[in-house]
Formats: structure tokens, sequence, C-alpha cells
């Protein structure tokens, strides 16, 4: 396939904001994609070269794309520099400085998808001596190649923010328009931008778009996904678990208390230690392989872990869920997530940061085990398997998480308050009978913690401070994320509970030294004061109250927002969405 019938529909999704208009774009697209190209094509869609599991990257910094583009058109540097600071946007520049290219195309080539994929997913294996130099000429033979339009989306995908609107909700939409449209009675009038669909067929179309969702939870693979349902129902519903294959872990929303947990999931039910660590899930099929909520895969940062499992967890292949805990090694105490967030990105001196840092895994739920999926199976039932596989757990290195079953909402707060003392955020509370529901909120779990829920938000942009400030990036705008059109909405900035000192960053403090280190590569552009950044870093942060509001693009503030902690387990995938802002909107104070 041509790179250019792709790049003409990033053209048609990014010229309309309406989600049905982008899911027919897409729906249409898809049909016309030849089958042994489904699986490169759908991920260059999204704008990626690996799924999202994989954790392979392109690492290709702007300073390196300016260079591909100087010797792709022959074009002086400070021209290049000069157009970018006008523009603001690497692809942008790209396109523009495209049209006036020095170079000879001669000798180039029309782009093919193929040519595009392959080239991209080089970039994340090179190494050694010369690196950088072949990196910046494996993009620059594209950028030869390429139109102005391919040039803009070609950067764009280089650098890993393609801006398309896209986001999972219209993806997942569009395999179902594509594949199976005729299978729930629902048509799309183009003339209207409506989803024509007869009320006795609403029933039908809801139960194909959870049958794709559920293939999707199951998988984190849109080209699978696609593929299956293009042979239809059936060979959808063949997708299943695979060990080795992250899944999205399953979320719990908030509750008020402990009696309003027991009216959400019931009595009996199961109360859990909420720690305040990072979510491991832990696969075994040959190798053990832990990834974390985001699919990162962090197994050579915590072989320790990986030993344990390998010890103490019965069984020829699994997925496990739980949660590492940093803790103290000479009074045992739990350590705040913080303290321990460093291990996730390390990459050397694995051995003497674990010896540092030690962690305990608190192992909550079992999703497969010995090749049968669980997620349908009781919580009870998951629950006893896990306790009859752990074997010789030990407090420090590996066991269940501390666990009480009860009725009694006195015997429920006794045990909040017990977590509490021990360090931890508050208690998960679980239906006995919930189901295992990859990615979603549901009721079949909540969480019950002390302060107001925190939101898990992304840096797009920065200012630089003022004063004795005026040497680090002071305040940080932030953002949530639009789940169906994948665009990312301020909610506002967030300039306290960083600290001036390094002295005083104890028990894992971030300063604004170090904050503006991690946000300076990730510039993209300069007006004044205020520089817009890549969507990569992700905070967790506390607020007094969210309040609606025109100021920001997601239409909500946060009042007196605070840093709480760096989310280095989550990636801008993984932030609160829009609708989790508005639930916590219309749950405040009653509403």
């Amino acid at each position: 396939m041509r790179y250019g019938e792709l790049v003409g529909i990033y053209e048609k999704l990014t010229s309309t904001s309406k989600r049905l208009e982008k899911t027919a774009i897409l729906s249409e697209f898809l049909k016309t994609i030849p089958a042994n190209e489904l699986d490169h094509v759908l991920l260059l869609a999204q704008g990626r070269v690996f799924p999202a599991w994989d954790r392979r990257e392109i690492g290709m910094a702007s300073q390196l794309v300016l260079k591909a583009i100087n010797l792709a058109t022959g074009i002086d540097q400070t021209r290049i520099d000069e157009v970018w600071k006008k523009t603001g946007d690497l692809g942008q520049t790209a396109h523009d400085l495209t049209k006036t290219k020095k170079q000879s195309t001669l000798f180039s080539k029309e782009l093919t998808t193929k040519k595009v994929f392959d080239n991209l997913r080089k970039l994340a294996s090179l190494e050694g001596a010369g690196v950088v130099q072949n990196k910046v000429q494996l993009v620059a033979e594209l950028l030869t190649s390429a139109t102005p339009l391919e040039a803009k989306y070609l950067v764009r995908t280089v650098l890993e923010d393609l801006r398309v609107g896209l986001g999972e909700g219209t993806m997942r939409d569009a395999i179902v328009w594509a594949y199976l449209m005729h299978e729930t009675g629902a048509s799309y009038d183009k003339e209207k931008n409506e989803l024509v669909l007869p009320e006795d067929n609403r029933e039908k179309y809801d139960a194909v778009i959870k049958g794709v969702e559920n293939a999707l939870n199951l998988t984190n693979d849109f080209s699978a996904v696609a593929r299956a349902a293009k042979a239809g129902l059936a060979k959808l519903a063949d997708i299943t678990l695979a060990p080795q294959t992250p899944i999205k872990v399953m979320l719990y929303p908030k509750a008020k208390g402990i009696a309003d947990a027991f009216e959400i999931v019931g009595k009996l039910a199961a109360f859990e230690y909420k720690y305040d660590g990072f979510r491991m899930q832990i696969h075994k099929k040959g190798m053990i392989r832990i990834f974390t909520r985001s699919l990162e895969d962090v197994t050579e940062q915590f072989p320790e872990v990986a030993k344990l499992v390998e010890q103490h967890v019965e069984g020829d292949d699994f997925i496990l869920d739980g949660e590492a805990v940093g803790y103290e090694k000479k009074t045992g105490k739990y350590l705040p997530f913080q303290a321990i967030s460093q291990r996730i990105k390390r990459k050397y001196d694995i051995a003497e940061i674990a010896q540092k840092f030690p962690v305990e895994l608190n192992i909550f739920d079992v999703i497969e085990y010995n090749g049968k999926n669980l997620v349908n199976t009781p919580f009870s039932e998951r629950r006893a398997l896990l306790a009859s596989i752990v074997k010789n757990p030990h407090d420090k290195k590996i066991r269940l998480a501390e666990q009480l079953v009860t009725d009694s909402e006195e015997e429920a707060q006794q045990f909040y308050q017990r977590s509490l003392a021990a360090g931890n955020e508050g208690v998960m509370v679980k239906s006995l009978k919930g189901e295992y529901v990859p990615g979603s909120r549901v009721g079949q779990g909540v969480k019950v913690k002390p302060v107001m829920e925190t939101l898990e938000v992304v840096i797009t942009g920065a200012e630089w401070g003022e004063g004795k400030r005026g040497q680090w990036l002071a305040t940080f705008i932030i953002a949530v994320r639009d789940p169906d059109t994948g665009d990312l909405l301020e909610i506002g900035r967030v300039g306290t509970g960083f600290k001036e000192k390094e002295e005083e960053a104890v028990d894992g403090g971030i300063t604004f030294q170090h904050m503006t280190d991690l946000l300076r590569p990730l510039i993209t552009k300069t007006e004044g004061r205020i520089v817009a950044v890549r969507p990569q870093l992700v905070l967790e942060v506390n607020y007094e109250e969210i309040q609606a509001s025109p100021t920001y693009s997601s239409g909500y503030a946060l009042r007196f927002p605070r840093f709480v902690k760096l989310r280095e387990d989550r990636g801008p995938d993984d932030v609160n969405t829009l609708q989790d802002v508005q639930d916590l909107y219309d749950h405040q104070r009653g509403r």
C-alpha cells in the first residue's frame, strides 16, 4: 500500500472533530487494506510501529530529526531552526521545507507503508558505534522520497506524536463498522452524520461492540482483533488470554466509605489492603515476564521478583495481578511509591538498586492458569486458587495481599484502620462473585481511601519560573484524556508540591530542577516563557475541588492542584479520562 493513501486518511481524520465521521472514514479505509498488510498499516494508523505492550521505542529526539531534515533537503540548519521556531511543529516544518528542498529526488522512490514501517522499526534496534548517524540516515532516506504531506506525518510518527484525533473508542467502532456492521442491523447516514440503529437492534449492536472491546482488552492489539473481526464473529470469540501478552488491568472506582462500599459490591465482601506501590502483571510461559499497568516490560528491572515468582508459584503458565511495595530494610516499614519509582526505568546497576530499594510482592488475583481463562470465574474461586498455588509465602518477599472476608461494617472499619496504620493508602473492597473485567472501572470492586480521589494527568506544557526559580520550569500544564478521540484536554496548572533544593527531596520528593531535566528534551515549541512538550510525563495530583471552567479545553479546572508523585509506571494512555473527571465532579458535595 502506498504511504500516501494512509497520509490521505490522516488528513481526513484531522479535518473533522466529529467522532462518527472519523469512525466512518477509518472503517471505509479498513476495508481497502490488503490482508497481508493489515498488521503494519493499523499500527501506523495509530502512530505506532510496535504494539502498546512492546517495550521497544523509536527513540528519536527532536535534534536528530532536525539533522535528518537537513540531510534529506540540503537546507541550511539555521534556516530549519527558524522555520521550526515559527511553526512550533517539526512535522509542519518538514512539510514546509520539503516543498523547497534542494536535494535531487531523481532516484527517490514512492513510499510504501511497508518501507516506512520497516525503517522506523529499525531505529529501535540500532546500537553501537555510529548509531546516531545511522538513525539520521534511515529517517532521511524516507524524507528524501516523501511528498510534503508524507513528510509531515512521517516526522510526527517518528516523534510518536501523530495527533489525528484517533482514540481507542473510535478504532474499536471502526473495526465493527468495517467488518461486522451487517451483524448489527445498523447503518451510517453520511448526509446527517448519524448512526441509524432501529431500537430492536440496539441490543445486538451493543453486543458486537462489547465483543470487539473484550477482544481488545484481552490482546491490546488492534491488528489481531481486526483480522479476527474480518473473519467473523466466531473467530472474534476465539480470542483469549495468552501469557506473555499483557492485558489492561482491572480498575476500581472510589467509594465514599465502608457503608457505601458494601452498598456497591454487596455482602459478604472481600477487603484487602490497598498498598502504595505499583501494579505488576506477572506472566509465565516458559519464562517469567513482568509488566506495569502501562504494559511496559520491567522484567529486567526486577530480577529478584521474577526469581521469587519462579520459586514460590506453581504452574506451567499463568497471569497474576499484584502490587510491588517498597520497604525500608532496617525497619521493614513500607515506603511511599515515589521512593522506589526510580527502579522502573533503571537500565544499569540493577542489582545495586535492588539491594538499596527492595520490594515486597503482594499478589491479589490470578487471571489465567495452566491454559484456562479465569476472567469470568468468580473472585472467591480465583482467590482460593491463588492461595493453593503460592507456596511458602514470606513477608517482605512474596505473599498474598492481606485479606478479610466479612459482612460486618465494624470489622471492616477496623481492618481499614489497620491498613492505614501499616502505611497503606486504604482498602480494596471486592465482590466475591465478581469477574475480572480488564481495563474497566465497574461494580466488581471499589477502593476506600481517607482523602479525595487523586487524578493522574500528563504534562502538555510548562512555564519558566521567575526570580530565584527563573532557571527552572516551575508551573506545569496538565491534561486528561478523551478515550474516543485520543485528545489530551487541559484541566489546569500545577506548581506546588515540588521541592527547590535537592536535600528537601526526601522520601522520593521531586525538585523543580529534576522536572526541568526530564522535560527539557521533550520541548517542541517555545513562546516567551511558555513551552509545549511532548506528552510523556505523568503526574499524580490532588486538589481541593473540581470546578466547571471555560478556561481549559476539558471544560473543568482543578482548584488548588498539588503535585503528589511522579508516575513512572504510567504512560499518557493511562491518565484519567474526561469521564472520570465528570464523575468526580458530579459526586463531590453530593451532586
